[in-house]
């Protein structure tokens, strides 16, 4: 048995001193393997040394010019045909998963968010992506964020902005928030409402986020005299509420466009200024794109983005490392 000499220090298998070695047994020859691997016999002869040290025993007998494994060279070819077969097969996992992307994707986002947003957006990634699962995260504001950035999550999608130097931020969507209220209101008709318009009038407004705090601030001249009367975390809730007679509220104007559309409800512009919100998709910022994340970026600009966001998510792409 031959010892690690502490001269050559230690040696480390690799895949190319697996191949050279079942070369040599194939051939039972190491002039001729050292033909088929393009190597010099001397050079041939080495890797198996650092082989033989590596696991601590002679692998092959000499008697002159003939070779022959040791039982020991039996019981490793074994082996290394295994490790070797293993190597290939990882191969070509990996050239599969490029070609046909399989795994998960997670996609935290707040609740109007998956009802109108993520159902069409889902239903084309399967079609290109069948293999892939996607799961929803239901998240508000900030938790969006601690989910991308604690990798319980792939993407976010949440309103902007979203200030973090370890966050890429795609733009996809822009919005506009308006008062949303019953069709047959003292106000319906209106060409648009300041904050003072809405005092005579229980609001229902988003219990938190960014829309709320932006809310606030438009309604500070009246803040003295506003009503609220609910604060809710569902936008479903707070819309049948409104129709419902209970209230006014504020909403994004894709999360109502149905209920406006058939004439149960309808969205005034704030004044002065309109009020808008932008969305965007969120990601860690050193964060490797496969190739079934990269597709789900194309399948939300696709689905919701406007060019501005997907000529800015085209140039930040192109310097991403795909997994």
């Amino acid at each position: 048995m031959l010892a690690e000499s502490a001269a050559d220090g230690p040696s480390f298998m690799d895949f190319d001193q697996l191949h050279t070695f079942l070369e040599i047994v194939r051939l039972k020859s190491f002039s001729k393997a050292a033909q088929t691997c393009y190597r010099t016999q001397p050079a041939i002869s080495a890797q198996v040394r650092q082989l033989e040290q590596e696991l601590r025993t002679e692998l092959f007998e000499r008697f002159g010019s003939r070779i022959s494994l040791t039982t020991a060279g039996k019981l490793f070819a074994g082996f290394a045909e295994q490790m070797l077969d293993l190597r290939r097969r990882a191969q070509d996992a990996m050239a599969e998963l490029e070609t046909n992307p399989r795994g998960e994707l997670v996609i935290a986002a707040n609740e109007a968010t998956c009802i109108y947003v993520l159902p069409k957006v889902f239903s084309q990634f399967r079609q290109l992506f069948p293999a892939v699962q996607l799961q929803v995260n239901r998240s508000y504001g900030s938790h969006v964020m601690e989910a991308v950035l604690d990798n319980s999550a792939d993407f976010g999608m949440a309103q902007l902005p979203m200030e973090d130097k370890r966050i890429q931020v795609v733009n996809i969507h822009r919005d506009e928030i308006r008062l949303v209220i019953p069709a047959r209101h003292p106000l319906a008709g209106r060409k648009a409402v300041a904050a003072e318009d809405v005092v005579d009038y229980f609001l229902i407004m988003p219990q938190q986020g960014k829309t709320r705090h932006r809310l606030n601030h438009w309604l500070e001249p009246v803040e003295d005299e506003v009503r609220i009367s609910m604060e809710l975390d569902s936008t479903e809730m707070m819309k049948h509420f409104v129709m419902a007679g209970l209230g006014v509220t504020f909403l994004a104007m894709s999360n109502c466009q149905e209920e406006i559309a058939a004439g149960k409800l309808q969205a005034l512009p704030l004044a002065p200024e309109p009020l808008h919100r932008r969305l965007g998709l969120i990601y860690r910022r050193d964060k490797a794109l496969s190739k079934a994340a990269l597709g789900f970026i194309q399948v939300v600009l696709d689905n919701v983005g406007d060019e501005a966001g997907a000529a800015e998510a085209k140039a930040k792409r192109a310097g991403k490392v795909v997994a």
